[in-house]
């Protein structure tokens, strides 16, 4: 996986998705006036992206929300500890 660069198709953002899922984090697409495109409330663990952004933009703003919070590793499968992993030592080469 390494080497390559952000894949910017459905599979990739549900891979993402996916993960969020396995996490403490509760990821929401809503309409918003968000100036980054998305807003994380760190206290409830809640990530809200702007669903009428692009599949690009709704992937570099998961990209920028994992880099951003503190997922636990732990509550993850090995599938998705492995891709985490990845993505936080290398995010521009998933």
């Amino acid at each position: 996986m390494a080497g390559g660069e952000i894949k910017y198709t459905k599979h990739f953002l549900n891979k993402l998705e996916d993960m969020f899922a396995e996490s403490d984090y509760v990821l929401r697409y809503e309409k918003g006036n968000f100036k980054s495109g998305y807003c994380v409330l760190k206290e409830t663990k809640i990530a809200i992206i702007n669903k009428y952004y692009p599949l690009e933009g709704k992937i570099n703003c998961l990209m920028d929300i994992i880099k951003l919070v503190d997922m636990d590793i732990e509550q993850l499968s090995d599938k998705n500890r492995k891709f985490l992993l990845d993505i936080l030592e290398n995010p521009s080469t998933v």
